[in-house]
């Protein structure tokens, strides 16, 4: 299963310059770790880091310009930080699995001459086999929709070294001038027709573009979820569905999808859901006469069931992230919103370690990243999986890892609980 070991984020709101874990141009740092929490006050910058990796995934899905328009964001001026002259930034930095060598895609948006958003740059790069300094090797390059792109699955031999000034449209007149050569044959210039849409999304549709392909896939497996219990009583109309959307208001879709798709084993699964609810005794399903899959739960002490739209905020809560975890085809990249609203607080610990054991899985599962506030949720972590988030005193924000401070490393050593040593601020500035 991929996992990210960094990313970076320039000039995205708030976040004029933030870096967690390990990037291409930042080695030192350790990887993120497969589950990993980010805490901080109101106002520091949370949500603007939850909706960077929304805001990623919407522009492969439906291209730069939508993606800034898209859920409230409110067009380009309003997502660059302010008084920031550069472009919007992103490096990421992970591995397709365990042992493989690490990939990093670069993006860069700026505003055209009439002010609307674009792709400026975008780059796809991996070191060789073997290569453990220099310069990654480059599987897509794009300045302003014009570029190069490797065919197939092996690199072959580089015309020219890929460093940060090499000239692009040399190397494009070179590969016209060689076709007979073997490297011109695996590289193609490519030219896009809509600079607003990545390059990722178009090259990344076509066989002959494997790796880039395959981090396409990456991207779209990602699962954001900012559960509402309110969504999720809503009766959407039949249809099965395959995993939640970010709101979970298609949880019936979904139900339904999992009963037609993994009937046995959706079974188990929801014994097991049942098994860690409290005052839950069993769950099951019944199908109403226009096809549409409903949730029955049981509670202890009561005779009749009671259905999903007759259950508390928090059993509905606990349900819905129980079953992202079960998820048969559980997505790389699974980024949850304050998990804790509304839960009672032993409650909150016990989701935490839910959330741990699947990232930590040997199994495939996903990478948990996560945005609260409750100290009793950080209880259950480590000093490495947690990044602490502030606002600095120019209004913008500033991350470090809770383990990067010896004194908080010093007292978890000594089993005083991570979320308590915060509620203390010792995790913050002080």
């Amino acid at each position: 299963m991929a996992r990210i070991e960094g990313i970076r984020i320039r000039n995205f709101r708030a976040l004029r310059d933030v870096t967690l874990g390990r990037v291409f141009s930042l080695q030192k740092p350790e990887p993120l770790t497969p589950m990993t929490a980010v805490i901080g006050r109101n106002g520091s910058g949370k949500s603007t880091l939850f909706d960077a990796f929304g805001f990623l995934s919407d522009c492969l899905r439906t291209g730069v310009e939508e993606a800034f328009d898209a859920r409230g964001r409110g067009g380009i001026e309003r997502v660059k930080s302010q008084g920031q002259q550069g472009p919007i930034e992103f490096e990421i930095y992970y591995k397709e699995e365990g042992n493989a060598r690490p990939i990093t895609y670069e993006l860069s948006i700026d505003q055209d001459e009439s002010g609307r958003p674009y792709v400026q740059k975008e780059r796809l790069r991996q070191r060789r086999k073997g290569q453990d300094r220099g310069w990654p090797f480059s599987f897509l390059i794009l300045n302003e929709g014009k570029g190069v792109a490797w065919k197939g699955e092996t690199e072959g031999r580089q015309i020219k070294e890929a460093d940060p000034e090499f000239d692009l449209i040399e190397l494009m007149e070179t590969i016209k001038r060689d076709e007979h050569r073997e490297e011109s044959k695996q590289t193609e210039v490519v030219e896009l027709d809509d600079k607003r849409k990545l390059g990722i999304a178009t090259l990344g549709s076509l066989k002959q573009h494997p790796r880039i392909s395959s981090f396409r896939r990456f991207i779209e497996g990602w699962r954001l979820s900012y559960f509402s219990p309110d969504a999720a009583r809503s009766l959407p109309l039949a249809g099965p569905q395959k995993h939640l959307n970010v709101h979970g208001d298609n949880l019936g879709n979904v139900v339904q999808f999992m009963e037609r798709e993994h009937s046995r084993k959706f079974r188990a699964i929801l014994d097991r859901i049942a098994n860690k609810i409290p005052g839950v005794q069993k769950i099951d399903t019944e199908r109403t006469p226009d096809g549409r899959l409903l949730l029955r739960f049981n509670d202890k002490g009561f005779q009749d069931p009671f259905y999903a739209q007759q259950m508390s905020d928090r059993t509905l809560k606990v349900f819905v992230y129980l079953l992202l975890l079960e998820d048969p085809s559980p997505p790389p990249f699974l980024c949850v919103e304050e998990p804790e609203n509304g839960l009672y607080h032993k409650l909150v610990e016990t989701l935490a370690r839910e959330f741990r054991d699947h990232a930590s899985n040997q199994k495939p599962g996903s990478q948990v990243f996560v945005t609260t506030h409750q100290p009793y949720f950080v209880d259950a972590l480590s000093p490495k999986e947690v990044w602490v988030l502030e606002k600095g005193g120019d209004g913008f924000s500033t991350i470090r890892r809770a383990s990067d401070d010896s004194v908080v490393e010093n007292l978890v050593r000594e089993d005083l609980p991570l979320g308590s040593l915060w509620y203390s601020d010792y995790l913050e500035t002080r």
